[in-house]
């Protein structure tokens, strides 16, 4: 099982996602960063940054 929290790039969310796999939390975190936090594309970088940020829960 995989967790990421929000949170730990974006200050104050305290919104937290687990899922099987890297690919259960992209699809749940994706939407998320567009509806609270007006982010409309994920670039390599940011999803990098989510990626180093995922831990196993």
């Amino acid at each position: 099982m995989k967790r990421f929290a929000c949170g730990d790039i974006i200050p104050g969310c305290s919104s937290v996602f687990t899922a099987s796999d890297e690919d259960g939390i992209f699809a749940q975190a994706v939407p998320h960063g567009a509806a609270r936090h007006g982010i409309d594309e994920v670039g390599p970088e940011l999803a990098a940054t989510v990626r180093a940020h995922i831990r196993d829960a």
